[in-house]
């Protein structure tokens, strides 16, 4: 008897329609998403349902042929359920498809990532991250790749700590990664110990595309530990990856960096467009958005990747709320 294994259909879809591009696309496969398909079209729209709502992660992950036949799809379906709909992190050929089907589409924010073959710390501009870096050395910092589930205990406790130190009942979700499921092993965790306990780790998901390699996803750390712990584990990290070929390294979704009004879209909303700057100068309390943009610019990265937020219809400050609420922030 032979027994087929049948790829998680999400799964199959990021990583068979890498034409989407989206560096973040792996979070699709983050718990507690619900997907949409239609019978006989190749690909699935990934979603959350917040009260009325329902937030679209990236466009539709499908043949370049049935595209707009699935979006089409899942545009009726969230109408039928009298929900409205809003998409985030969009990539530019996402933004134009929606435009073009009277969606309002803003640039909300920004990814970033570097190419590691030509990678390197030495020089002038990495010496403050240089010496992060060998201080958390000197302090004993040891770091491994491990398996998350022979770190589960240590994990949950660097989480609890990190969560408590932020004044965070819960953590983020939907638009960061997590750890654990179905999908696990595809990921990869580095951790980090001083005299045997962990103190900080990195977890990093595959990326596709014309950009494939990893993202530095998930990170936290204990409170008060040494500095430069963060760094020095993707410092690790890079060079792993550099030494098995990998091409790129991302940082992920920023909300509110990268703004440029080269990238906004024709019929984008000024209103919202403003909101974004006024949010990226002030936000602080709704996201970090300069303090994660300071941690990345740390590893100067070459590819800074616009990504969009569409709304159907006018653009609306209560949609906007609801994809922070689909990311358990409030």
């Amino acid at each position: 008897m032979t027994v087929t294994t049948v790829e998680n259909p999400i799964l199959q879809a990021v990583r068979t329609h890498t034409h989407a591009e989206n560096p973040s696309a792996f979070l699709a496969l983050n718990s507690g998403n619900s997907s949409f398909s239609l019978p006989g079209t190749d690909g699935v729209v990934v979603y959350r349902r917040t009260g009325r709502f329902a937030v679209q992660f990236g466009g539709p992950f499908a043949a370049p042929e049935e595209y707009d036949t699935l979006l089409d799809g899942f545009r009726r379906h969230v109408k039928e359920e009298g929900l409205t709909h809003v998409g985030v992190q969009l990539q530019r050929a996402d933004a134009e498809r929606y435009a073009r089907l009277g969606f309002t589409v803003n640039q909300i924010g920004a990814s970033w990532a570097v190419s590691l073959p030509e990678f390197t710390l030495r020089g002038t501009r990495f010496m403050q991250l240089r010496n992060k870096i060998s201080r958390a050395h000197r302090n004993g910092l040891q770091i491994q790749e491990v398996p998350a589930h022979a770190f589960q205990e240590a994990l949950e406790t660097i989480d609890g700590a990190w969560l408590s130190s932020k004044g965070a009942a819960r953590p983020l979700e939907f638009l960061v990664g997590e750890i654990g499921g179905e999908v696990q092993e595809q990921r990869r965790l580095f951790v980090g110990t001083i005299a045997g306990a962990p103190v900080a780790y990195i977890s990093y998901s595959p990326v596709y595309g014309s950009r494939a390699g990893w993202m530095h996803d998930l990170s936290r750390r204990v409170p008060d530990g040494s500095p430069g712990l963060m760094e020095a584990i993707n410092a690790h990290a890079i060079e792993v990856f550099r030494g098995e070929g990998v091409k790129w390294l991302h940082f992920g979704f920023t909300p509110f960096t990268g703004l440029d009004a080269a990238h906004e879209l024709d019929g984008h909303s000024p209103a919202f467009q403003w909101l974004m700057h006024a949010l990226w100068a002030e936000g602080a309390a709704l996201y970090p958005a300069q303090t994660q943009l300071s941690y990345k610019q740390k590893w100067a990265p070459d590819a800074l990747i616009p990504e969009y937020v569409a709304f159907d219809g006018a653009a609306s400050l209560v949609s906007f709320a609801h994809i922070f609420r689909a990311c358990n922030a409030f």
